[in-house]
């Protein structure tokens, strides 16, 4: 009987419980707004944060287990399994949380089963991808440096800074840190009505969008760097002033720093693919 390596196994189960946790927080974003509607914003912004929680326990379990020679079958398919249920059930979840309690109030026309779908899509397309993942991938740090298709934290990652954009926007009393207004904060104060703003109104559809988008994406042939990997792999100095600089940004303004991060990601990979495809010119005669 193999061995069971317990740490990097606990980071795994880790992520899985963030993921698990964050689906409540969404079901109770619902269920308590319905007594106090304040208390809505507040308890899906939690689940949104416990995704990138859970992303931070998935970028290091299995470094640690590289690192300690505990990678194995059993912590594979258990990282599979936790990443179906964090990045691939959750932000779907939350997404169309977001969607159905958000509607009514802009007269969104868009069905419920319209919603489910796209959640649908997103999750079965996360399932089908880590299958892949599991099939395709050998268990080095070669093989988890470049990804076929988008990776699911990616694609979770990028719903999740979506809705916590819009509940910042919607909800601007959250932009503050001890007693002072965040960046983004001070920049809403210029538009102190937007909470009230049918700008917003566009960030339903663009969720309802955006939810097949990434899960196409996630199961295509386009190729994303590992950003951790990218991150860790070019020597201690340099991770550590990675890590300093994204602690600073997360601390000054975290909801414009995943942002940006997220859907830039999204961009760099779509780029890339079509600057490798572009025609070269034909050789001189």
């Amino acid at each position: 009987m193999r061995t069971v390596h317990l740490l990097p196994n606990l980071l795994t189960l880790a992520n899985a419980f963030c993921g698990l946790l964050a689906i409540c927080k969404g079901i109770d974003a619902l269920v308590f707004s319905q007594a106090n509607p304040a208390l809505f914003y507040p308890k899906l912004e939690a689940a949104c944060w416990l995704i990138f929680l859970g992303m931070l326990f998935d970028a290091v379990d299995g470094k640690v287990a590289r690192w300690t020679g505990g990678t194995s079958s059993f912590g594979a398919q258990l990282d599979s399994f936790s990443d179906m249920l964090t990045f691939g059930v959750a932000p779907a979840v939350l997404a169309k949380v977001l969607i159905e309690h958000e509607g009514p109030f802009y007269d969104y026309p868009v069905h419920a089963r319209v919603n489910f779908i796209a959640a649908v899509i997103f999750s079965l397309m996360a399932i089908l991808r880590l299958a892949r993942f599991n099939l395709e991938t050998e268990p080095d740090d070669a093989a988890h440096k470049d990804f076929k298709g988008l990776p699911s934290p990616g694609a979770a990652g990028t719903i999740v800074a979506t809705l916590l954009m819009y509940l910042s926007l919607k909800n601007p009393d959250t932009e503050f840190s001890d007693g002072t207004r965040t960046p983004l904060g001070t920049l809403l104060r210029l538009w102190p009505q937007i909470h009230e703003s049918p700008f917003l109104y566009w960030f339903l559809p663009v969720l309802t969008l955006l939810l097949p988008f990434l899960g196409f994406l996630m199961v295509s042939r386009v190729r994303y760097t590992h950003m951790f990997s990218a991150l860790t792999g070019r020597g201690q100095f340099v991770t550590l002033v990675s890590a300093a600089v994204a602690a600073a940004l997360l601390f000054l303004a975290p909801v414009i720093s995943v942002f940006l991060v997220f859907h830039t990601y999204i961009a760099y990979g779509l780029l890339r693919t079509l600057l490798a495809r572009r025609p070269r010119g034909s050789a001189p005669a």
